[in-house]
């Protein structure tokens, strides 16, 4: 179970650097499709920055939940825009991410009381 999930978390840091990087540099999609809702340059390129520190952060951790958060709260948005724009599969993959961060962030949770005392 532990390579399963070491697997999981090196595909979600990747999913959430290069989705971060590909906002940052204003990939002409991500440009279309975001713009679409709202999304200027400026905010699109904060997005991106955001994913990208959460990606960095799920790497080390002591900050795996914190990152874990910020790139699934990233994701969520990103699904509410997938499905508004009708990218019903690109959505599905989307959201299967999103419930494996929350399996990160169980599991990291449930890693740190183990050294717990419990009553």
């Amino acid at each position: 179970m532990k390579v399963f999930l070491k697997i999981i978390l090196v595909i979600l840091v990747f999913l959430a650097v290069s989705s971060g990087i590909t906002k940052i540099m204003l990939m002409q999609q991500d440009v279309v499709l975001f713009g679409e809702y709202g999304f200027t340059n400026p905010i699109l390129i904060t997005y991106g920055v955001i994913q990208l520190i959460g990606g960095i952060l799920l790497v080390l951790p002591k900050t795996r939940v914190i990152g874990a958060l910020l790139v699934a709260i990233t994701f969520l948005i990103s699904l509410v825009v997938l499905v508004m724009a009708g990218k019903i599969p690109v959505a599905i993959v989307t959201l299967i991410c999103i419930a494996l961060l929350c399996l990160i962030i169980k599991q990291t949770f449930d890693k740190k009381n183990d050294g717990e005392i419990k009553n």
